[in-house]
Parts: C-alpha cells; sequence; structure tokens
C-alpha cells in the first residue's frame, strides 16, 4: 500500500504531463518552415485563374459581319487604319469636315497638314485617302459602332474581315490584280484567350485554319477598292442583317456604277500614312515606329510602342458602348457624383427618414405611395370604380347620399325637359318644311321677311277685299260723272295689277314676253342718237285715267 503522500505527488505528475501535452498540439502546425518553389508557384486550387473569365460579347456573328461588310476587302494596312480612327468618332467626323473643305489633298501631304489637328493620329492619317472620307462621312453612327466592336471585340471582328473574304473568294470577286495581292496563308495557333459567349445566343464559330491577307502591289500606291456588299459576297447568309451600300463619289470613281465585282479609282502615293498593320497571328495591331514617326514629327514614340493602345483621351464625351471598355478607360462614374446624390437627398440618413415616415403612414391607415407608374394607374382605376359604385354615383359622398339622389333627380327632368323641347322644334320644323313643299309644289314663291309663307293667294284675297268695301262705298255715295264711274269700273284692275307684285309669275310665257321687252327697249336706247331720230313714231295706248283736265 503507498504512502499517501507519494500517492499525491504521483497525480500530480500525471495531470501535469497530460496538461503539457494539450498546450503544445495546436501550436505544433505553427512551426515555420522552408516553402518549395513548386507550392510557392502554385496557387489554391479554389481559385480558378482570372484567364478563365468569360468576357462580355456586345455583337453578334451577323452583326459583326454586316458591319465590316463595306470595308473587309480594304487592304489589311489601311483596314487596320480605319479601325483604329473607328474608336475615335468625333475626331472622325472633324476630319471627315476637313475633308470635304479640302479636296485636293491627299496621301502625305495631307497628313502633314493636319498635323497639328487635335485628333489621334490615326485620324490623321486617314486624311490621305479622300474616298475612304467619303465613305465614313455617309453614316457617322455605323463608324461608332464600328469602333466600339473593335474595341470590345477585336479577334471576333477580324475573324468576320475573313468570312467575308473567303465568301468573296469563292464568288470569283477577290483575286490578284494590277492594284492589289491576295495571299492566302494558314493559320497559325492563336494565344490562349478568355471565351467570349453571347447571353442567350450561340457559341462563336471556331478559328479559321487559313488566312487572306490584301496588301497593295506597290506599296507606295493604295488602291481604295469600291464594291456592292449586297452582291460581292455572293449569297448574302443573314437576311435579317442585310449590309448597307455606301456608293463611291463619281470624283474618285467616274463611272463606277457596279452591279459585282471590286472597282479601283485612281491610286493614292503614300510612303508613311499607313504605319499600323493587323497581326493575324498575334491578335493585335503592330506599329511601324519608323513609318509613325517619319509622319508624326511632333508625336514620336520610342521603339517600345510597337503595338497600338487606345488612347482615352480623344475618346471625348462619346460614352463606350460595354463595361469592360469602360472600366478599361476610365469611364465608370463621373467626378462628384456621389455628392450630388447626397445633395439632392438620397444619402443613407433621408432614405431612413423616409423609410420611417413611410411605416407610420401606414400604422395609421395611409396607403404607401405607388412604386410604379402601372401601380399608380391600377389605383386610380380601382378608386374610380369605388365612386361609380357608391349610391348617388360620383356626387354622392359621406353624409350626403341624399343631397346626391336629389341632385341626380334635378339632372334626369332637366334632360326630359329639354328632350321634349327639342321634340316639339322638331315637329315645327318639319311643319314649315312640308307647308314650304306645298307651296313649291303649286308654283308659288315664298315671301322674304317676316311673312315668309305668305304668297299669292294672300295678296289676292287683300285686294278682293279692298275691292268689296270700294264697291260699298259707292252704293252709299252720289251718281258721279260718265267720266269717274268710267275710272272706278277700270281702277280695280289696275289696283289688282299693281298690288300683286307676283302676279303672272306663274304663266311662263307672260314672263318670258315681259323679258323681251325688256330687252327690246334696252336694244333701242342703246342705239346712237341719229338712228333714234330717223325711226318710226311710237305709238302708246289711250291711257284712261285720272291724267286728264277735268272741265268745268
Amino acid at each position: 500500500m503507498l504512502h499517501p503522500c507519494v500517492l499525491s505527488a504521483v497525480l500530480v505528475a500525471a495531470l501535469s504531463a497530460t496538461a503539457c501535452k494539450r498546450e503544445a498540439a495546436p501550436a505544433a502546425p505553427a512551426a515555420p518552415t522552408a516553402p518549395t518553389p513548386s507550392t510557392a508557384a502554385t496557387p489554391p486550387p479554389s481559385a480558378p485563374p482570372a484567364a478563365t473569365a468569360p468576357a462580355e460579347r456586345v455583337f453578334a456573328q451577323e452583326e459583326l459581319d454586316q458591319m465590316v461588310a463595306p470595308i473587309a476587302l480594304y487592304p489589311d494596312s489601311l483596314l487596320t487604319q480605319v479601325l483604329m480612327a473607328a474608336t475615335y468618332p468625333g475626331n472622325v467626323a472633324d476630319a471627315v469636315a476637313w475633308s470635304k473643305a479640302h479636296p485636293d489633298a491627299q496621301g502625305d501631304a495631307a497628313v502633314k497638314l493636319v498635323a497639328d489637328q487635335p485628333w489621334d493620329p490615326s485620324v490623321q492619317s486617314l486624311v490621305a485617302f479622300p474616298q475612304v472620307m467619303s465613305t465614313l462621312a455617309q453614316d457617322p453612327g455605323w463608324v461608332q459602332r464600328l469602333g466600339d466592336a473593335f474595341l470590345a471585340q477585336p479577334s471576333d471582328v477580324m475573324d468576320a474581315v475573313q468570312r467575308l473574304r473567303r465568301a468573296a473568294q469563292a464568288a470569283g470577286n477577290l483575286q490578284t490584280s494590277e492594284q492589289q495581292k491576295v495571299t492566302v496563308v494558314p493559320a497559325q495557333a492563336a494565344p490562349a484567350a478568355a471565351p467570349v459567349v453571347v447571353e442567350g445566343g450561340t457559341a462563336p464559330p471556331p478559328a479559321p485554319t487559313q488566312i487572306i491577307q490584301i496588301e497593295p502591289a506597290n506599296p507606295e500606291v493604295v488602291y481604295v477598292p469600291s464594291y456592292n456588299p449586297t452582291t460581292v459576297y455572293g449569297t448574302w447568309p443573314y437576311p435579317s442583317y442585310p449590309p448597307a451600300y455606301y456608293p463611291p463619289s463619281p470624283a474618285w470613281y467616274p463611272g463606277s456604277a457596279l452591279a459585282a465585282g471590286l472597282a479601283f479609282g485612281t491610286g493614292v502615293a503614300v510612303a508613311d500614312a499607313l504605319w499600323g498593320d493587323w497581326d493575324w497571328h498575334g491578335g493585335d495591331v503592330d506599329i511601324d515606329i519608323n513609318r509613325y514617326n517619319n509622319i508624326n514629327v511632333n508625336r514620336r514614340i520610342d521603339a517600345s510602342q510597337n503595338v497600338w493602345r487606345h488612347n482615352a483621351e480623344f475618346r471625348g464625351d462619346v460614352p463606350y458602348r460595354d463595361a469592360r471598355s469602360r472600366e478599361q478607360f476610365g469611364q465608370q462614374r463621373l467626378p462628384g457624383a456621389d455628392q450630388r446624390q447626397a445633395f439632392r437627398g438620397n444619402d443613407a440618413a433621408h432614405q431612413a427618414s423616409r423609410e420611417r415616415a413611410r411605416q407610420e403612414m401606414q400604422r395609421r391607415g395611409f396607403e404607401a405611395p405607388a412604386a410604379t407608374n402601372r401601380q399608380a394607374q391600377e389605383r386610380a382605376r380601382d378608386a374610380g370604380r369605388d365612386l361609380r359604385d357608391r349610391p348617388g354615383g360620383l356626387d354622392a359622398r359621406t353624409g350626403q347620399a341624399g343631397a346626391g339622389v336629389q341632385r341626380d333627380a334635378s339632372r334626369e327632368r332637366a334632360r326630359e325637359t329639354a328632350q321634349a323641347r327639342t321634340h316639339q322644334a322638331a315637329q315645327h320644323d318639319a311643319s314649315r318644311e312640308r307647308a314650304r313643299e306645298t307651296a313649291q309644289a303649286r308654283g308659288q314663291h315664298t315671301q322674304a321677311g317676316a311673312h315668309r309663307d305668305a304668297g299669292p293667294r294672300t295678296t289676292r284675297a287683300n285686294a278682293q277685299a279692298r275691292d268689296q268695301a270700294r264697291a260699298q262705298h259707292l252704293q252709299h255715295a252720289p251718281a258721279a260723272s260718265p267720266r269717274r264711274e268710267e275710272h272706278a269700273a277700270q281702277r280695280p284692275t289696275h289696283d289688282a295689277s299693281r298690288n300683286n307684285a307676283f302676279a303672272g309669275a306663274g304663266h311662263p310665257q307672260q314672263a318670258r314676253a315681259q323679258l323681251d321687252r325688256g330687252q327690246a327697249s334696252h336694244q333701242m336706247a342703246q342705239r346712237p342718237a341719229s338712228a333714234r331720230s330717223t325711226g318710226l313714231p311710237v305709238q302708246r295706248p289711250a291711257h284712261h285715267g285720272g291724267g286728264g283736265r277735268r272741265r268745268g
């Protein structure tokens, strides 16, 4: 049996050893170890390399083919210069205006004339070719889209150029001539690049196995081809995306109305204007340093700048189309945007205050404001439907339903009274119209004035009444002389004919006779005085009336 002191010492030693093991266990992995080169260069398996991230594809294949069709058959160096310049659409517009103002400027001499202009050197080099400037002037929107495509998808743009060149060669419209040299070379394996995808679209076509190169037959003389894209490539494979045709200027292509094939106008002598060329195997633009420095004396570059890079300083205010270009060339947000948002009350404190106010309104029974225009329209439609469904219609309000009903009854009575008056007026007009038709059927005319419905019948009745009154007066009056009796006998006829202005209107023969007599009298009055003096004497009928002198 162990002594108690010895037993206590053994237990304390055992507990101490256990505690030491527990404390040393987590510290063991922290011991420093020297990394090997292989482990230091190997990235963690959970972090994929950045090169495998898919890039944004702005334009589809059919859009790219449609876009590059007007220039795909240009010589490689000129085509590359056009694509570089298109990334500065504002500079191109200024260069087009300058070229129009100087129609005789071309070649290296024209490029030196614009050396002081605030344009990118790629744009300055294009003034050497007035034919190209005339084409770019016809569609500024196409120029901007072409530059955006070249910035976002340079390899896809050049693949579209190769597709179109193969189509033109298959159609028999692309071959070596006195102006150009067409060469077919095998394509080399391009360096690994990020896959380009389109949301909801198809995968891009595989890379071509052959490259068609176009070079000037004489390196110092460049001929700009003119052609119709709708026919030079044979049957166009995208009916929904037809290529645009920009007719050439007759000054440079006299009589070149083409149905198919290529036409070449006057060649342009250049030595240093074309200093860029597309590297079909490397996938970028190579710069000839010597040519560049010879033509751009004020903007010389060194040997390390032999690859073209887009310069955002010459872009101006023209925005970039895709997000990658905006991030790469520094057009994410305008400076001071955060301060402007805070000034408009869009900071966090104001948003929290508005949210508290909205919650308080909902707690008190107020409906939250509409979040969209459609929601506001639906609420207005529901409110109008509720008002129409209330007793009394739209005029009924809380506590005023009786007043709304009374107003509706008053409106109904007023409407019925107006309808009755309208009906009576219509009947009166119908009666008047029937009376007028009856009078016209009897050969009578209505008389203007207040009594427009009174006709010859009323006038004749009035004349008969006057004659009866006169006859009664003569019966009671003393006997008159024979002359007066004769005058009295003839007077009724004279009065009737005088008072009845429409007498004889129903007899066309009498009216025609009166008209003939009037015309004859007018003709007699127009005769000269000599003719009237020798005429026959006029016999006038004796007038028996009261015109004679009385004898006492």
